[in-house]
């Protein structure tokens, strides 16, 4: 019983041929025999959707985890990323992680610099982005140890000689300034509970005592384009993993329904994210005129709790004393999740004895691919409901109910549903409420 709209082609096309047009139609023809269930050695269900091969992905990410062969080499500076990669695609999967904890924190040790951050490998500068893959892996594995590694004042000053005049953070220190560094910042500070007053050497310091927030939703609100989406900095092209990133941040700043429609074009971002879900595929692109990619099912996927948060705002949970009881649906449906849900399972799992998720079936999978995958996938299976809290900006971190989803059908079994995953931190919620817990009830540094 799989819906026509999955195995045909789109019933309205242009005919003028490019050669977006042509890679278009190429991806079609590849995911179609995939999405009609006519895959052989693949066992299908009643709706033509593959189980999640949930150990098979396991063994693969934990190879990924070991020592790994001469050409990754070239992939040194993202030894970071690779952690939190394998690390939040193992928590989602439900293996334990915990094995891991020392390795991760003599690592960490090893890549941090005394100026504060962490870099890509040994020796290298700290980074931005880097430096949030080691704080959002460490506390993934959690403890103490993995807390209490990380030198906050250091990171305290660093940040600080990020903070630039117009409300951003540079990457690192001369390097870009984009969105990127907006929500990769926002998160490391207020995971780690960081004073929010500027150091008096910070670039962006002035009389009037700015903090390292000042400005930051503003900036964020320069990268709207006029086509509704987010581009990396101000009169750039819009792209779905920057969307992710702005609200991401703003989110943190503020809860959704007061933050977003203060600063962003809401109405015009719902449109540009509706744009980005394809058929027959069923799954998400990046950008305009740009073929699906399995890594959107995060990047665009993961945009939609926000904006449902944003549009719904804050709600008191039904009655139920048993989490498994509450089951979501309208109207937390501005997208098709079923849509997604058959791209990731039909398109996006590596059904050689590799494992994996990937991009589409024409490529291999990958750390990183697995890692969003999955994310876009407990995202779509899951809804995430914000609740109501007092105060308003960081007197307070916004809480959501995150709970299984489902539909009449479910298009996938229940034995495939992956664990719950923080609609903004992007890591398992008891993890983030551990490690903000953990620093919240320290004074000082």
């Amino acid at each position: 019983m799989i819906p026509d709209l999955f195995t045909t082609d789109p019933p309205i096309r242009d005919e003028l041929v490019t050669a977006t047009s042509i890679l278009q139609d190429s991806t079609v023809d590849e995911c179609l025999p995939f999405l009609a269930a006519e895959i052989q050695d693949i066992e299908y269900n009643a709706f033509g959707v593959p189980h999640l091969d949930r150990q098979r992905h396991i063994r693969f990410l934990r190879k990924n985890l070991e020592k790994l062969p001469a050409p990754f080499l070239a992939a040194d500076a993202s030894r970071p990323w690779i952690f939190y990669w394998c690390l939040n695609g193992l928590s989602l999967l439900g293996a334990d992680v915990s094995c891991y904890r020392d390795d991760l924190v003599e690592t960490a040790r090893s890549i941090q610099n005394d100026t504060g951050g962490f870099g890509g490998g040994f020796g290298q500068l700290s980074h931005l982005a880097t430096t949030y893959a080691v704080v959002l892996a460490l506390a993934i594995v959690g403890g103490e140890s993995a807390y209490e590694v990380i030198d906050r004042r250091a990171m305290w000053k660093w940040l600080s000689s990020l903070k630039q005049p117009n409300g951003a953070f540079q990457m690192t220190i001369g390097g870009e300034v984009d969105v990127r560094g907006a929500y990769c910042a926002a998160v490391i500070i207020t995971l780690l509970n960081l004073p929010l007053d500027l150091s008096p050497d910070s670039p962006a310091w002035t009389a009037s005592r700015p903090d390292l927030f000042t400005g930051l939703a503003e900036y964020v609100r320069q990268c709207q384009t006029f086509e509704g989406g987010i581009s990396c900095k101000p009169d750039a092209e819009a792209h779905g993993a920057y969307a992710f990133c702005a609200l991401g941040c703003l989110a943190i700043l503020d809860a959704p329904h007061r933050i977003f429609t203060r600063y962003l074009d809401v109405p015009r971002l719902i449109s540009w994210l509706s744009s980005r879900q394809y058929a027959p595929e069923g799954g998400l692109g990046g950008r305009t005129n740009k073929v699906v990619d399995g890594c959107y099912s995060h990047w665009v996927g993961g945009c939609w709790p926000l904006i449902e948060a944003s549009i719904f705002g804050p709600a008191d949970l039904p009655p139920s004393k048993n989490t498994s009881e509450k089951l979501y649906t309208e109207p937390y449906d501005l997208y098709s999740r079923d849509g997604l849900i058959r791209y990731i399972l039909c398109c996006g799992q590596d059904q050689s004895k590799r494992g994996g998720m990937r991009d589409k079936p024409s490529r291999p999978s990958d750390a990183y691919h697995t890692c969003y995958v999955l994310s876009g996938l407990s995202s779509a299976q899951h809804v995430s409901r914000l609740l109501a809290t007092d105060g308003e900006g960081l007197t307070m971190h916004s809480k959501y109910d995150v709970s299984p989803h489902t539909s009449n059908p479910q298009i996938f079994d229940e034995e495939d549903r992956v664990n719950a995953t923080d609609p903004v931190y992007v890591i398992p919620e008891r993890k983030r409420k551990d490690i903000m817990s953990y620093f919240l009830s320290k004074s000082g540094f």
